[in-house]
């Protein structure tokens, strides 16, 4: 097994308004655990439409995961029931190369701990006569009884649920994934 000695961590943190400090906190924590934190910056906001400055960013961004010995992937729901796109987008590339994957799921209720309810509270969903769980548009949910679907869920060596008052800053789930991958890694 590669040794472990940097961390991908991945999320919607970019995205806050105080994406500097909850960074800040993440980068402490893998300290703490004698990791080197590698935190994905977004984007810098440009005028917009600017191809090749997206496919630099887009390359940049490539080049850091390959340099990841593995990942913290933070799956909490973001402008929808289900993760932010890029971060699936890195835990798949990081999949590819093999690197170990820990993940963990921030809601703000029990409820929402399954894919289905979150789709149905946000979407809607109907189970239809096949006992299928449907969207409005009728396309199949994934229903497994699972926090996420089967392909996410799949990867991460350990999906850590926390329900949480605050979602998008709650770094419960980093810190047991950190005691997860210490004893990965032993």
């Amino acid at each position: 097994m590669r040794p472990v000695r940097s961390l991908w961590l991945a999320g919607p943190e970019a995205w806050l308004p105080d994406s500097e400090a909850q960074a800040a906190r993440q980068r402490a924590l893998c300290l703490d655990a004698g990791l080197e934190p590698l935190i994905p910056a977004r984007m810098p906001p440009g005028e917009g439409g600017d191809e090749l400055e997206a496919r630099q960013f887009y390359a940049g961004r490539m080049a850091q995961l390959r340099q990841a010995d593995a990942a913290v992937i933070n799956l909490t729901p973001f402008r929808g029931p289900t993760a932010d796109t890029a971060t699936v987008f890195e835990a798949g590339v990081l999949a590819g190369l093999g690197r170990p994957t820990f993940a963990y799921l921030n809601v703000t209720s029990e409820i929402h701990a399954e894919y289905v309810a979150r789709v149905d509270s946000i979407l809607g969903a109907t189970l239809d006569e096949n006992h299928v769980w449907r969207d409005g548009d009728g396309c199949v949910i994934e229903d497994h009884g699972l926090p996420e679907t089967v392909m996410l869920w799949g990867e991460a060596r350990r999906l850590f649920v926390i329900v949480t008052e605050d979602p998008l800053r709650d770094l419960t789930g980093l810190e047991l994934c950190l005691q997860a991958l210490a004893l990965y890694a032993e």
